[in-house]
């Protein structure tokens, strides 16, 4: 059945249902031939069937903004903000209130096991390392949603394409050319990049936030994302080219059965409203309540993962076939750079900086 309809079926609302499908909760499947994500009966008998259906299901993807959700640790909204970007609390999706501001939501169930976990940084004096962090203007919050979501995505899927279209994400045009130099590969991953469960919702400034949000824009991550996307890239031209003009289609499948989807919906109304209030209290922006467009939803770290400074870089993920040593890999990192710049300076008319230098 359709998303809309298999929603319907679970009683949860169009967020609630993209938060599930993220969360691993709901399974989806994308056709062979291409189409829109589908909900297999058998799938939605299987939820319904569980104990404390639907509450329960609801309990787990609830969201709370920056006011209820410091209500929930007992702590003011402006200390929760502090330890949003310090990296503490990772938001699990966004929305973009009337002003265009971004109002980050957290799930609930989260908020309970780190109030379990870490009930030193709720009372009392902030350690030294949050206040430095705070005091050098970090702000985490974007960096831990986009960490978070890149590797949910990872998980949903084994065909290395796929895989090297999610990490393809995370870099601009200017830099995702530098390490993949081949334009029919480009564009073979452009047709590869998750779709949203509910398709290409809201107006085009709410997708191009979106878009902006899941570009690296530290240097460390930077670093990080290409190396990964190297490598992932090598075990993809290993298993199978991309396709070129000419060639059979059919020899290239559909990236499996299932497929990491992008999240995009709406808060619930009442997730709003603590949203705005935690904003206009915890981070200066202006909200109101059920103004806003549609959100980008992204996946959840495990629990059990201690809060960490900044993950703005993880351990390089390496491919499904056998990795090459990370100082090759940063030694051709380099050699790539040095390489384009060099082909672009000599493109470029005299007297004129080298689009990208």
């Amino acid at each position: 059945m359709a998303v809309a309809t298999a929603a319907q079926e679970l009683g949860l609302k169009r967020g609630e249902f993209v938060i599930a499908v993220h969360l691993g909760l709901i399974r989806l499947t994308v056709p062979r031939d291409g189409g829109r994500p589908r909900a297999g009966r058998d799938e939605i008998e299987r939820l319904r069937s569980q104990d404390g259906f639907p509450e329960a299901l609801r309990e787990r993807v609830r969201t709370v903004g920056t006011a209820a959700g410091a209500r929930q640790l007992g702590i003011s909204p402006d200390r929760f903000t502090k330890l949003a970007r310090a990296g503490c609390l990772t938001p699990i999706t966004f929305y973009l209130n009337r002003y265009r501001a971004i109002v980050w939501l957290y799930l609930a169930d989260e908020l309970t096991g780190f109030a379990a976990r870490e009930p030193q940084l709720l009372t009392g004096r902030s350690p030294g390392w949050l206040r430095d962090r705070l005091e050098g203007g970090a702000d985490c919050r974007a960096g831990n949603w986009r960490s978070r979501r890149v590797e949910r995505l990872l998980s949903l899927t084994e065909d290395p394409w796929a895989r090297v279209a999610v990490l393809a994400d995370t870099l601009d045009p200017v830099q995702l050319a530098e390490v993949v130099d081949d334009p029919y590969e480009r564009a073979y991953l452009a047709r590869l990049r998750p779709e949203p469960a509910f398709g290409p919702t809201g107006p085009v400034w709410a997708r191009e936030t979106m878009a902006h949000l899941m570009r690296a824009d530290e240097p460390d991550e930077l670093l990080w994302r290409r190396v990964n996307l190297i490598m992932e890239l090598d075990n993809a031209r290993e298993v199978r080219p991309a396709p070129r003009p000419g060639s059979d289609r059919r020899a290239f499948p559909s990236p499996g059965s299932e497929r990491a989807l992008a999240p995009d919906s709406r808060a619930d109304a009442d997730a709003d409203a603590d949203a705005d209030a935690g904003s206009r209290s915890g981070s200066g922006h202006k909200s109101r309540s059920g103004s806003g467009p549609e959100s980008a939803l992204v996946p959840r770290a495990p629990l059990s993962a201690p809060p960490s400074p900044c993950p703005e870089s993880g351990p390089v993920q390496g491919p499904t076939g056998a990795a090459e040593p990370v100082v090759g890999l940063l030694a051709r990192f380099g050699l790539r750079r040095r390489t384009v710049r060099a082909a672009n300076r000599r493109q470029s008319a005299p007297g004129r900086a080298p689009f990208g230098g």
